[in-house]
């Protein structure tokens, strides 16, 4: 076993020490407020001590061929991000968690993502920073890249603690750090429908949607009425939803799809796609309203089925907000990740789910919203530059997303925006529509791209 200990702080000056690779796996899902299922997760360490710095979590690519080009940008993505913001870290901690398809073992997995585990440990290591430790979790147990004494680390894995028996339970419990379940638990809260009647029943709702509202958004005089009945619908469910008695997370959900019919969730889907609709509908972020609020961005989200799937980046980023600002980061990321993978190129996703990885203090924002409320003005995403970067208010270059560099030979990364299965990416004619995309689902994204004086709505 690699003698080498971490510490991190729960709580004010609390510092927990973990040592070794048993610690290490059991701190996780307290790191990320979640069981990362099917990630690579990299912690940056500072300080001899190995103090937690920051963190950055990526779902494994299926491909191997994949695993070099990400792991290069991996490595660069951490060591960049800390010089920023806590200075070089001094070391990285790796941990790949993935769990067998079968249930049958994790070994095989294990040794599936070898190679990713190596690449990752060589990008870093090119980088001068070194791999402390690399982690495979997987069927319930972890597995050490980096110590190859068989005495401590077997071939077969060492099981995992049992939940709540650690002292990083303990003490994560006494600081109120909770975990949230699993990744896949908390992405499926956001996704859409499968079920194909209910698929079908809201796609035609969108559909018949579409040919009323979106004229109407594309005209400058009765874009105006448009988001005043969009608001007022959404306060309407809001108030709907907010009668009802708390539930358990599957439960409750699946009460909120049954509040709201599929021309209602229509309607207001495709009233969000106008910015600055939006932008006032996330002011709605006070005590039980912004319960209600993100309660009905979530059904509004599982509702975005077929090709409006890229409409799921508006109710998610407002979903991402609502969370981040009242103290939820974890599903603060996971929502503004899923809005990023409907919408890679979502201006206010993007902007949001930087300030959180941040760590910026989300009342600034609430500052700004409160007072654009007051006003009657909408800033959105420009309220976001300016709390994240001054200088845009004063007439400055706007604020540089990174963007992650392109695959060799066309690879695709996982957390695309969805594609409707069967539907190929082809060149199509000059003006052709995509084989699967509905005259409405078209002019909604046309209308989704249209702002007032030029500005564009997907910000």
């Amino acid at each position: 076993m690699n003698k080498h200990h971490e510490s991190t702080g729960l709580a004010g000056e609390q510092q927990i020490t973990l040592r070794g690779p048993a610690e290490l796996a059991d701190a996780l899902p307290y790191l990320m407020g979640f069981y990362p299922n099917d990630s690579v997760v990299m912690v940056a360490l500072h300080g001899g001590r190995g103090r937690f710095g920051g963190r950055l979590r990526l779902g494994i690519p299926q491909a191997p061929g994949e695993w070099g080009p990400v792991a290069d940008q991996l490595a660069e993505c951490l060591v960049s991000e800390s010089e920023r913001r806590e200075g070089r870290p001094d070391a990285i901690v790796i941990f790949l968690c993935q769990d067998s398809p079968d249930g049958s073992g994790g070994r095989q997995v294990m040794e599936r993502l070898r190679p990713f585990a190596q690449r990752l440990r060589t990008a870093c290591g090119a980088l001068d920073v070194p791999v402390l430790e690399a982690l495979c979790i997987s069927d319930s147990r972890y597995w050490s890249y980096c110590c190859p004494d068989t005495r401590c680390c077997p071939d077969q894995g060492n099981p995992l603690a049992m939940p709540g028996t650690t002292v990083m339970a303990a003490a994560a419990a006494y600081a109120g750090v909770h975990v949230r379940g699993t990744l896949r638990d908390m992405e499926a809260r956001l996704q859409p429908w499968r079920t194909p009647a209910a698929v079908t029943a809201q796609e035609e709702a969108l559909d018949r949607a579409g040919p009323a509202l979106i004229p109407r958004l594309l005209d400058e005089r009765a874009r105006g009425e448009v988001a005043a009945e969009t608001l007022r619908l959404a306060r309407t469910l809001m108030d709907r939803i907010e009668e009802t008695q708390p539930a358990p997370p599957g439960l409750s959900d699946a009460g909120d799809d049954q509040l709201i019919g599929s021309d209602e969730a229509a309607a207001v889907i495709l009233g969000l796609q106008d910015r600055e609709t939006r932008d006032k509908a996330a002011a709605w972020i006070e005590g039980a309203e912004a319960q209600a609020a993100l309660r009905l961005w979530r059904t509004l989200a599982r509702r975005c089925v077929g090709p409006y799937g890229e409409h799921a980046a508006a109710p998610l980023t407002l979903a991402g907000w609502v969370s981040w600002s009242t103290g939820d980061e974890p599903g603060a990321r996971v929502a503004l990740a899923l809005a990023l993978r409907a919408d890679p190129d979502y201006t206010f996703a993007q902007l949001l789910h930087r300030a959180c990885n941040e760590g910026l203090d989300p009342e600034a924002l609430r500052r700004c919203l409160r007072e654009a409320a007051d006003e009657g003005t909408s800033p959105g995403a420009r309220a976001v530059e300016a709390v994240m970067d001054p200088a845009a208010d004063r007439g400055a270059a706007s604020l540089r997303v990174r963007r992650v560099r392109p695959l060799p030979d066309g690879g695709r990364r996982r957390g695309r925006a969805h594609r409707r299965p069967g539907a190929e990416r082809g060149k199509a004619s000059p003006g052709s529509p995509r084989p699967w995309t509905s005259a409405a689902g078209r002019r909604a994204r046309e209308a989704r791209r249209y702002g007032r004086r030029g500005s564009r709505a997907r910000r």
